[in-house]
């Protein structure tokens, strides 16, 4: 696509952005806008492992520059192959590739200004030239409403923080305070029913799977997605180059795997979690996929050891609202949130004929666990 000229909006008059596909060379100047907005220092990692190294394909970017050529805006549209059901017969299943729009970023004193619904159109714009038929993306309270009010992007699902209490401290506590006093108050009680949920997932796989840490995915991985897929009108594609590059190639560095094998040492499931910094009270409980109720209770327990022994004080995970993960996590002993403390989750429908039209907008049936998120790191 050409570059298009926008004109400023501020009352000050200044001079005309240029809007534009971003290329490789634009990455570092990107890059600097990533850690000036979102207060970090590793954009100079994140930013061409996010775009440009998915094996799904490269990201579309757009970006306007002001006259020196500087990045004052930026936003990112990241592919997603996506498996869904065909017709015609039990077990037949397409791949389509979808968006998912992720970063978007203006610098602070070129924001109100109009630019990041400018850029949103000429992403839109590009998908569709891509084929790509849906995209969908979890924003920010800030930005949701431009999208749905302005931009043409629907509503369609809640997503939620679901917490698992580890220990009953005043870290958890905190924590905790975030669904309400008494939530707050009943970290103990908490604490205790999840020993015996963690208790009870362990009778559930005893002696019938075997979990250990894998620092990387093979071929096995493929065909358990396959299997898993067959459950789900939308499941991202798992193969082992994606999972390797989302988890154990991930710039942070912080992520974690537990993989569960039968008797055979045929692999059933795996887990990832992200470990907490120092400072933190919550780790992260980001992907787990499992063939069977006996290999994800294996592997939920896995994953909850896994980060009390990494100390946090609570395991989080975010699941759509009404979707089977989340009644999984409520099965499995985490608390359940503030019914206001999620994000939604909207949708860009570009092609209505395509299959994936319909099930866009159910996310309540997809596979979509953290892992599926556009952030490296969940916050």
């Amino acid at each position: 696509m050409s570059a298009t000229p926008t004109g400023s909006r501020d009352a000050g008059g200044r001079e005309q952005l240029l809007r534009r596909a971003a290329t490789a060379a634009d990455r570092e100047r990107q890059a600097a806008l990533y850690d000036l907005c979102f207060a970090k220092d590793d954009g100079a990692r994140t930013v061409p492992w996010r775009y440009d190294q998915n094996p799904h394909g490269e990201a579309i970017t757009r970006i306007a520059t002001d006259p020196a050529g500087q990045v004052v805006s930026h936003y990112a549209c990241s592919p997603r192959r996506v498996s869904f059901p065909l017709g015609g017969g039990p077990g037949r299943r397409g791949e389509a590739t979808v968006g998912q729009t992720g970063d978007v970023m203006t610098h602070p004193e070129f924001r109100k200004l109009g630019i990041f619904s400018d850029l949103d159109r000429d992403a839109m714009e590009e998908a569709r030239e891509r084929g790509w038929p849906v995209v969908f993306g979890l924003p920010n309270r800030q930005s949701a409403h431009i999208f749905t009010r302005d931009l043409g992007w629907e509503a369609v699902g809640t997503i939620r923080p679901w917490t698992f209490v580890l220990v009953a401290d005043a870290r958890a506590r905190l924590e905790r305070l975030r669904a309400g006093r008494l939530a707050a108050a009943g970290v103990r009680w908490a604490a205790w029913r999840g020993l015996m949920r963690r208790g009870a997932l362990r009778r559930a796989s005893h002696g019938q799977v075997n979990v250990v840490p894998l620092p990387r995915l093979g071929e096995e991985a493929q065909a358990l997605f396959e299997m898993v897929a067959q459950d789900y009108p939308w499941m991202v594609r798992r193969d082992p180059e994606y999972l390797n590059w989302r988890f154990s190639d991930a710039p942070s560095g912080r992520f974690r795997t537990h993989a569960a094998f039968d008797g055979e040492g045929k692999l059933v499931g795996y887990c990832v979690v992200q470990l907490p910094l120092q400072d933190e009270a919550a780790g992260h409980l980001v992907e787990l996929v499992g063939r069977d109720e006996v290999a994800r209770s294996a592997l939920l327990e896995a994953a909850l050891g896994h980060l009390a022994k990494a100390g946090a004080a609570v395991a989080r995970a975010h699941a759509i609202a009404g979707s089977r993960w989340e009644r999984q996590l409520r099965s499995a002993g985490f608390r359940a949130p503030k019914r206001e403390d999620g994000k939604i989750v909207i949708v860009r429908v570009l092609d209505e004929r395509h299959p994936l039209a319909a099930i866009a907008r159910r996310p309540a049936e997809w596979f979509f666990t953290d892992g599926d998120r556009d952030d490296e790191l969940v916050r």
